[in-house]
């Protein structure tokens, strides 16, 4: 594969030039393997596809299907913006601020290895350490509401679980009768957070060894040995846990914003690709070291995909979660609640409308699939559907 323009080289290229021998050369979990063929086959005639026809001029444009895997690269904008315009229906007027918590270099070995065990004990610490300090009369005295995202990656690539937190800047008194207010540009301090934060976290981590929920292979064989694992949960208890809480965004604009760039993306995007060259990978990345600086890493394509497939969570895990007042189980309620205090509007119960991707893509950004491309008519219509090339069978219109 050689060097081309920026932007134009994809994850995909790189997985259907190398994978084959990465796989032949590593036995890989089959969630692993489904988002490589996933990302492989993207957009290309193994995911089948449809043939359209415009009715004005014949024109015939042939689309080929999304994988719609969550890793994927070019499979969550449309996604995307479904969930920020669902959950802009939630939003009050009032600060919004962005907390993150981040585990200790030390852990990321264990986690790697043991990513279904530790990360729902990563969200439960996380989201006990909000609840409790925000609930805690001597600080704010009230419950929030919160929206915690696992992101498990570096800007290099490497393993970096930390959890972003988009979190009301105030909250519901205990009675339902006062919405309570954070100080301005104040949430809770940071101190505070990560002590109770590092000390929910190993706690559980402790509870998972006893339990034997925990597996030991490769790197980390040594901690199958108390006195080893013993060691390792005493340095963690002598360590900094980073607990980082932004200014307060700016207005509701800036919370969308936010959303849109944090809550559905992916270890690396492919306009970050810079080159593929003499079989070696070369990426933008941003070094926070250094002063937010962004440079160009190269590492071998080999090396590249394997730090890609670090980020492929495991089957059905939920990434994205809501707490408090924006729990699922009482949110509708809550929320009316709050604005009925706040004394704002309530936002209008409109009718839920099905919608097409195509109106929903024509909506949000002017993209018309329905024109046809030759003579401008907005009269495409489907006379084919093709089938996967993996499957068997008549294809079905």
């Amino acid at each position: 594969m050689c060097a081309r323009e920026a932007g134009q080289i994809e994850v995909a290229d790189i997985f259907r030039r190398y994978g084959p021998d990465y796989r032949n050369a590593h036995a890989l979990p089959m969630n692993r393997l489904r988002a490589m063929r996933a990302i492989e086959t993207c957009r290309t005639v193994d995911q089948g596809g449809h043939v359209d026809e415009c009715e004005h001029c014949g024109t015939k444009v042939i689309s080929y299907n999304s994988c719609r895997n969550r890793h994927c690269p070019k499979c969550q904008f449309l996604k995307k913006e479904q969930w920020i315009e669902a959950r802009g229906k939630d939003l009050l007027p009032i600060p919004y601020f962005h907390v993150v918590f981040t585990i200790p270099d030390l852990l990321n070995p264990l986690v790697l290895r043991n990513q279904e065990a530790i990360y729902p004990v990563l969200f439960k610490a996380v989201s006990e350490t909000l609840t409790e300090l925000s609930e805690d009369r001597k600080r704010l005295g009230a419950e929030i509401g919160f929206i915690s995202i696992l992101h498990t990656w570096g800007q290099n690539l490497m393993e970096h679980p930390h959890i972003h937190n988009v979190v009301t800047g105030g909250g519901l008194s205990p009675d339902g009768q006062k919405w309570k207010l954070c100080k301005k540009d104040f949430f809770l301090p940071v101190k505070v957070m990560s002590k109770l934060f590092q000390g929910k976290f190993l706690s559980y981590l402790k509870k998972l060894r006893t339990q034997n929920q925990l597996v030991y292979p490769g790197a980390v064989n040594h901690l199958a040995q108390p006195a080893a694992f013993n060691a390792l949960i005493a340095a963690l208890y002598k360590k900094n846990w980073v607990v980082y809480c932004k200014p307060p965004f700016d207005g509701t604009k800036g919370v969308f914003e936010y959303l849109g760039r944090y809550t559905h993306r992916i270890a690396i995007s492919n306009h970050r690709i810079v080159k593929v060259e003499d079989d070696r990978v070369s990426f933008r990345w941003r070094d926070y070291a250094d002063n937010y600086k962004t440079k160009i890493m190269t590492v071998d394509a080999i090396e590249f995909i394997r730090r890609f497939l670090l980020h492929v969570l495991p089957d059905r895990f939920v990434k994205i979660r809501h707490y408090g007042l924006l729990g699922n189980r009482c949110r509708r309620k809550k929320l009316d609640r709050c604005r009925e205090l706040l004394a704002c509007a309530e936002q209008p119960q409109t009718e839920e409308k099905s919608e097409t991707w195509q109106d929903t893509l024509l909506r949000l950004t002017g993209i018309d699939v329905g024109k046809c491309p030759a003579c401008g008519e907005r009269k495409m219509r489907t006379i084919e559907l093709l089938r996967p090339a993996r499957c068997k069978g008549p294809p079905r219109i």
